[in-house]
């Protein structure tokens, strides 16, 4: 699963980074986060078509970590909805309405996984996982509405809008720290991927394709990224050497 990650650039940095041409939320600005967890208010980048207007823009949005669908009775259901596996993505009720309409991309830094230490029960030791070249981290996503009924029409929190991961089997040397990753999304297939009049499942199966080997790189960190209370760019440093070399 990916269950925590961070997201650090600022709001023009992403709105650069993914040629974004309409600023969803102009009025508001997330701050750097070190230890996103669910639940927690996001960035996502995603393409929609204007009313009366022929061609889709691309935009950035906050939402919600944990996909509430529409037919969801109340948006409690969200936080159990923090990942869609790529292998059922298509075919999950909670999922694939989403899959086949409303992609998004949602910008990292890096991830968090947690590896079980040898010899020790009970103790896991924290991994940030991030590209190798220092760039963005494109996590392949779903968003979703949800419209609250016990609100006004007017009421500008009367439709949440809420999102997903889309996991797959972990490359080989990420396996060994834990057997899901994130499934990335490479820059020359952002525009597909986020076309939202490509609503053929198999097509959109296939812009899915595992990270290149060597492509992202992993370190371990400190156990103060377990307490989500903890933040700041500490939880993304490397152990000290001698920290390090006494976990092996």
């Amino acid at each position: 699963m990916c269950g925590r990650y961070a997201s650090a650039r600022k709001k023009h940095e992403l709105l650069e980074e993914f040629e974004v041409e309409h600023d969803g939320d102009p009025d508001k600005e997330l701050g750097a986060d070190f230890n996103v967890a669910p639940t927690k208010n996001v960035y996502a980048v995603l393409s929609r078509v204007p009313k009366e207007a022929e061609r889709a823009v691309r935009q950035l949005r906050i939402v919600k970590w944990g996909l509430v669908p529409a037919w969801a009775k109340d948006p409690s259901i969200g936080s159990r909805l923090i990942n869609a596996r790529i292998e059922t993505v298509a075919e999950k009720p909670s999922f694939r309405q989403a899959f086949a309409k409303r992609r998004c991309l949602l910008p990292a830094d890096g991830y968090f996984e947690w590896m079980p230490v040898e010899g020790e029960k009970k103790k896991k030791q924290p991994y940030f996982i991030h590209p190798a070249d220092g760039g963005v981290l494109a996590m392949a996503g779903l968003y979703e509405f949800w419209k609250d009924p016990s609100r006004a029409d007017d009421d500008p929190l009367k439709w949440l809008v809420t999102c997903t991961v889309i996991t797959t089997d972990a490359e080989d040397h990420l396996g060994r720290i834990h057997d899901r990753m994130p499934m990335m999304i490479e820059r020359e297939r952002w525009a597909e991927w986020l076309d939202p009049k490509l609503t053929d499942t198999e097509q959109a199966s296939g812009l899915l394709v595992p990270a290149e080997q060597g492509r992202l790189t992993a370190y371990p960190v400190s156990t103060d990224v377990n307490n989500v209370r903890n933040n700041g760019p500490d939880l993304i440093k490397p152990l000290p050497e001698e920290e390090e070399t006494a976990l092996f």
